[in-house]
């Protein structure tokens, strides 16, 4: 496998260090890049202990100076980005005569517009080399989820953002996907048991029951489709987007 830079958002922790890991691995030299740099370090510092390459890059990605800051860093400690996976993001749930235009911006300012803005800082790089790799996590939530109107319109905003990248940048030799995660075991779903006052265990137990394959996912099955997006042979697989959710879901 070609070695590629990749940028990772949002993997100081859950899917997004699992694929900063798993992009190390096949690899890749990545940029660990999350709000919080000493936890981003701390996967940094995993992923080179174990012999490949990485750097903890702080930054909010929804801030347009922040975003082209961080991908010009990437770019001088690892070298031109040509593979990023927007999977940044936050979670301010409730139902909608409860939901503040604080908590909606929010959501869709680190889902949508740090999407965008990452996506355009680096496209100039894959650009350059005739290749690039963008992947966005969207969610099974795109189809609509009660108390995530707000989530809900980002994760379904990522898929046409991602049909709409792969029309642009496909003459390029860069392709978009995005990767739809059902219930993964995350420290925001373990945020969210917390929230409704359930124990995490029958939380889980509780969501297992509805997927067929009898499980709740794990952060490295999302790294895992991801991880092929990112591939050489992901060449011909633009402006598609991937439920993983352990059964049917669209």
């Amino acid at each position: 496998m070609t070695s590629r830079t990749a940028i990772v958002t949002g993997a100081a922790r859950g899917i997004g260090a699992a694929t900063a890991r798993r992009l190390a691995a096949d690899g890749h030299a990545v940029a660990v890049l999350d709000l919080a740099e000493d936890q981003a370090q701390a996967v940094a510092d995993d992923i080179n202990a174990k012999g490949g390459k990485a750097v903890a890059v702080g930054a909010d990605v929804a801030d347009e100076a922040a975003a082209a800051a961080a991908v010009e860093r990437c770019a001088a400690e690892l070298g031109p980005p040509q593979i990023l996976v927007n999977n940044a993001g936050i979670l301010r749930d409730n139902l909608l005569f409860k939901m503040s235009a604080a908590d909606w911006d929010a959501v869709l300012g680190v889902h949508l517009r740090g999407a965008f803005l990452m996506s355009r800082a680096v496209q100039s790089s894959m650009v350059d080399a005739g290749w690039g790799r963008i992947v966005n996590l969207s969610s099974t939530s795109a189809l609509g989820n009660r108390g995530q109107a707000n989530y809900a319109a980002a994760k379904a905003g990522m898929q046409g953002l991602t049909k709409t990248l792969a029309i642009e940048l496909g003459k390029f030799g860069i392709t978009a996907n995005a990767v739809a995660p059902g219930f993964i075991e995350t420290e925001m779903t373990r945020a969210t048991a917390e929230r409704v006052g359930v124990p995490f265990a029958d939380f889980l137990a509780h969501a297992a029951k509805d997927v067929p394959v009898g499980r709740v996912g794990q952060p490295e099955d999302i790294a895992a489709a991801v991880a092929f997006f990112c591939s050489e042979d992901a060449g011909y697989v633009s402006g598609q987007v991937l439920y993983v959710a352990g059964g049917p879901k669209a």
